[in-house]
This record gives structure tokens, sequence and C-alpha cells, in this order.
């Protein structure tokens, strides 16, 4: 593994780092990126040669040069940060496929549309998660694809939810037991409310961990559109506050998986 480092006299923030980051990302060889604003440096950890890295940010025109390739010890430094990385994932990976099943099952139970479709969302980031924990040690460029199919996937799920949601707004069908909803929404939330505070922890921002918190990030709000369904059904004594908001759930849903395709 090696380390090269290079001088860009004109990085002076965040714009110019995403511009060398993006640059960057297209290249397989580059395993990881760290970036010195203050002192208008990156370090680029990668196998092979610095041939093509350093045509990629001399292309970018910020007064770029290069200083020197050395062999690193960071390899070390990566792999304990893949491992905290591992332990991050494993964890809320547990987290949402504990939730998947007791909603679902208490989904039907209770004959609620709204806890169902959460279950199903959890079980799209469950499958989000693992997919993710493939990613740790890949290229970056690998990682963006793994993103990529994680937004497709859930505007699958999305897809089916919005015609499940149909089939019972014009079905008949039992009223929710609004009980059920309340009690198992607010232990999801606590349980979303973990994994997005775990998720913030992370010092890796690339794609698939942003794509992780975007999922959780949403779940959040979805369970508190559940929790006021329940209380809407009670009010009303009606199965459409809770078809209403699994309609909204999927939405969403499809709305996380758009964010993250343009990741």
């Amino acid at each position: 593994m090696n380390k090269t480092t290079y001088k860009i006299n004109k990085m002076d923030c965040a714009a110019e780092e995403n511009m060398v980051r993006m640059k960057l990302e297209k290249l397989e060889n580059i395993k990881a990126i760290h970036f010195d604003i203050p002192q208008r440096k990156v370090d680029v950890i990668h196998e092979g040669t610095a041939a093509l890295i350093t045509a990629a940010i001399q292309s970018l025109n910020l007064n770029s040069s290069f200083i020197n390739t050395e062999e690193t010890d960071d390899q070390m430094l990566l792999a304990d940060a893949q491992g905290q990385e591992r332990k991050l994932l494993w964890q809320v990976l547990g987290i949402n496929i504990f939730f998947f099943a007791l909603e679902i099952i208490t989904g039907f139970i209770a004959h609620s549309m709204g806890l169902v479709a959460d279950s199903l969302d959890m079980f799209a980031d469950s499958i989000i998660y693992a997919l993710a924990l493939f990613a740790v040690g890949g290229t970056i460029v690998r990682k963006h694809k793994i993103a990529r199919v994680m937004g497709y996937f859930q505007m699958c799920l999305a897809l089916l939810g919005f015609v499940e949601d149909f089939r019972r707004f014009f079905g008949e069908g039992e009223v929710p037991i609004y009980q059920i909803m309340i009690i198992v929404s607010l232990l999801a939330l606590i349980g979303n409310a973990t994994s997005l505070y775990l998720l913030n922890q992370a010092q890796n921002k690339e794609a698939h961990i942003k794509a992780s918190t975007i999922c959780t990030s949403s779940d959040v709000i979805v369970n508190i559109g559940v929790i006021i369904a329940a209380g809407l059904v009670y009010f009303t004594n009606s199965k459409l506050p809770d078809l209403i908001i699994g309609g909204i759930v999927f939405s969403i849903v499809a709305r996380g998986a758009y964010r993250i395709l343009k990741l």
C-alpha cells in the first residue's frame, strides 16, 4: 500500500475538497483520501503507481504539486477504521432486523398497513446495511456502485408498497388496533434514533455510509407518522389514516432511494 501526498494551493474550503474527491473517486486503485485543508494537502492511500492520480489532480487547475510517494503503515490505521465501521454496521443491521420482524408480525396482528409498510422499510434498510458491509475496505468506485444498488432496491420496494396500499384502500379490511400501532412504533422510534446516533458518530462519510444515514433519517420520520396515524384511527374509528400513512411511508422510501441514487 502506498501513500502519495499532494500540495493543492487553491484548496481553501470544502468546495475544492469536493472537486478533488469527485475527480479521484473514479479511480479504482484508491483506498482512502485524507484532506488537510489548513495545510492545503491531500494524502491518497492507493495501490500501484500514482501516475493517474497525479494527472487527475493536475487537471483541476488548483495549482497542485506532487510531494512524494511512500510505503505507509496507514494500512494498519485503515484496517482499524474498517473494523470500527464493520462493528457499527453490524449494530444497526441487528437493530433493523429485530424491528423488521417485530413490526411485520404485529402489523398483521393489528391489521395495520402502516406497521407493515414500516417493517418493509426496515427490511430494505437491513439489506442496505448488509450491502454496506460488503463495501467496507473496497475502492471508492465500488462503494458508489453499492450505494447505487441500495437506491434501486429501495425504489423497487416503494413501488411494491404502493401497489399493496392501493389494493387495501379499495378492498375491505378491518380497522387497525391503534394501541399496538403506538407501542410498536414508539419502540421502533427508539431503535432508529439509536441507529442514527451511531451512524452520525462515524468519521467515515463515504457514499455507502451516507446512504445508510439517509435511510435511517427517513425511518425516524416514518415512526412519528405511524404514531400520528394510530391516534387518528382512535378518533375516527377508520382504516383510512393507517392506509394514508402507509402510502406516505412508501413515498418517503422512494424519496430516500432517489437521494441515494444522486450520491
